[in-house]
């Protein structure tokens, strides 16, 4: 049987995680799903460890690749992706029992929605709610706040082109990612409720970036959507001018300090 929804799991040095993000695949209360586990040439035993998964349950598919990156990774799974909706999952993070059933429902429902996304529960280094806001545009636009553990039509990830496999430095695809859909007017909705728990680790990608190389992603990014920017902008400013007479040199030292140092 086709499944409905296809789990894109890019591995890079998680043995130590994986199983447990695997076990949380297999928990979940919908049984319609296949799970890609795509090493992305880790030189640890996720080899291993996946193919004892495979063997548990032929719904998880096992693939090996050359490290190139989390991008292209994605890329990659979701190009062999059957399932008519897909989950990106990081190999750390857990999904909640009920998210693909209440994801499914809603998009099968309402084909006028993309993407259904929610909040996440951190643990590891960190532990607590993280509560996740509805996207909007201008807001995103600013900063990402909205993690990869989504669910979405696949049909989108083919219109706009996947993910951008050219940012200067690996870790702000996702944000890329949605402000791409926004362009193209797509529908998230929101579900109030945890539908994933985030690890946290002292060692994480993004706690790896430098001001420079944060920097350099967004300056990209500016110049990826300078339209959109360019909106934004006159977006805050027509806001900013509805409350307030304060000089337009004030709302523009806001606007730089937002886009190019809020992290």
């Amino acid at each position: 049987m086709k499944p409905i929804v296809s789990i894109i799991i890019p591995c890079y040095k998680t043995e130590k995680t994986l199983s447990e993000t695997l076990q949380s695949v297999l928990d979940q209360n919908f049984n319609e799903w296949e799970a890609l586990i795509i090493n992305d040439g880790s030189p640890d035993a996720i080899e291993d460890i996946a193919l004892n998964w495979v063997k548990k349950d032929s719904r998880f598919k096992y693939f090996s690749k050359q490290n190139e990156g989390l991008a292209k990774t994605r890329n990659y799974g979701i190009a062999k992706a059957l399932g008519e909706y897909i989950l990106p999952l990081d190999s750390d993070n857990l999904v909640a029992k009920d998210f693909i059933k209440d994801a499914i429902q809603i998009l099968d429902s309402n084909t006028t929605i993309g993407v259904v996304h929610g909040h996440a529960e951190y643990f590891g280094e960190r532990s607590g709610l993280w509560k996740v806001d509805p996207f909007e545009l201008n807001k995103i636009l600013i900063g990402n706040y909205i993690d990869a553990c989504v669910i979405y039509r696949k049909e989108l990830w083919l219109k706009i082109g996947g993910y951008d496999e050219k940012m200067p430095f690996q870790g702000h695809e996702d944000w890329d990612f949605w402000i791409s859909l926004g362009t193209i007017d797509v529908k998230f909705h929101h579900l109030n409720k945890v539908t994933f728990y985030y690890f946290v680790a002292y060692n994480s990608m993004i706690r790896s970036f430098s001001p420079e190389m944060l920097l350099a992603n967004k300056d990209y990014l500016v110049k990826k959507h300078s339209f959109l920017i360019h909106n934004s902008y006159k977006y805050y400013y027509r806001l900013h001018a509805k409350f307030s007479q304060k000089p337009i040199l004030f709302l523009f030292k806001i606007i730089i300090k937002k886009y190019f140092y809020k992290q």
